[in-house]
């Protein structure tokens, strides 16, 4: 029993383990790093109201738009986490974490996000299910441009937890499934507490868009060789979503402020109800192609890799 500790401990960068043990060992070194960069994010959001003279033990805050800034921003204690863990314990660099000076990366991956999210939409305004209501009046573009940092920083939070320190750690120990399946376990972990508050059809569907999406973001990490491309993903998706768009993101309704208004019609898992169309089916759907043609490539990359006797 204390060896098995000893192996799976997060604090200890010991490999010569079975896979099952070792993926567990990776996913106690994601809710360490998880846990440790939310303490790290409160205190700098506690430090902040402290500075502009807020009462915080009292409930007083700053305005509901600017907490949310905030903790979009402070996720970059995760960021901080991961990569303090991954050098200190793991001693590894950083390039085999994915962070690598591909950083154009992120650019390929915003447009991937950007024509993404807009197949999505467009697909479920044919049923009728979101409607657009015009350009909104007067949007607040400084707002905007500082939640665009907040979701760039948000996005790069969950990628280097679930692909950098979950499935760049895995992928060359594990079978690839395995990996792709641990990450994705990674990455369901800090929506589920939202998520579970829905009804069971919403969870589902939720639940497989969360698969399908987690997919994505590991295979084109997997076939870039490096994390930017999945950041730059995963950030322009939710901040088109909430910012430009004006939907309802991951169960949190749209930003304040936004370019477009656009409205979902009725509850139904058309739109995804009030978790928004993350847990569309229609959005499973698409994402499940994208994550099959991607999954597909980096299959046949290894295959020919493989033949060619290259690691």
């Amino acid at each position: 029993m204390i060896k098995l500790i000893r192996n799976i401990s997060p604090f200890n960068n010991r490999t010569d383990m079975p896979a099952a043990m070792l993926v567990i060992k990776k996913l106690l070194a994601f809710i360490l790093c998880f846990a440790a960069g939310t303490l790290l994010g409160n205190a700098v959001v506690i430090g902040a109201m402290i500075v502009g003279g807020k009462k915080f033990l009292q409930g007083e805050t700053f305005t509901e738009s600017t907490m949310e800034l905030l903790g979009l921003y402070a996720m970059a204690g995760m960021i901080a986490a991961s990569v303090l863990y991954w050098k200190i314990i793991e001693k590894r660099n950083l390039s085999e974490m994915g962070v690598t000076g591909r950083i154009g990366g992120l650019f390929v991956g915003a447009l991937i996000g950007t024509v993404l999210l807009f197949v999505c939409v467009a697909a479920i305004m044919l049923t009728g299910s979101i409607r657009f209501k015009g350009i909104s009046k007067e949007p607040d573009l400084t707002m905007i441009l500082l939640m665009l940092g907040g979701f760039v920083i948000q996005g790069a939070a969950e990628e280097f937890l679930c692909r950098g320190l979950v499935l760049c750690s895995l992928k060359d120990r594990v079978p690839l499934p395995i990996a792709v399946g641990a990450s994705t376990l990674a990455f369901i972990y800090p929506h589920w507490s939202t998520l579970r508050g829905f009804k069971p059809q919403y969870i589902f569907s939720g639940v497989l868009g969360l698969i399908v999406i987690s997919c994505v973001f590991s295979f084109i990490t997997l076939r870039t060789k490096s994390i930017w491309a999945a950041c730059g993903l995963h950030s322009v998706w939710n901040f088109c979503l909430s910012c430009v768009l004006g939907l309802d993101l991951s169960g949190s309704e749209g930003a304040s402020t936004a370019l477009i208004d656009m409205r979902s019609v009725g509850e139904n898992l058309l739109n995804g109800g009030k978790y928004g169309i993350e847990a569309s089916i229609i959005s499973d759907i698409i994402i499940a192609v994208l994550a099959a043609v991607t999954g597909y490539m980096v299959i046949k990359t290894r295959k020919r890799r493989a033949e060619n006797g290259v690691q």
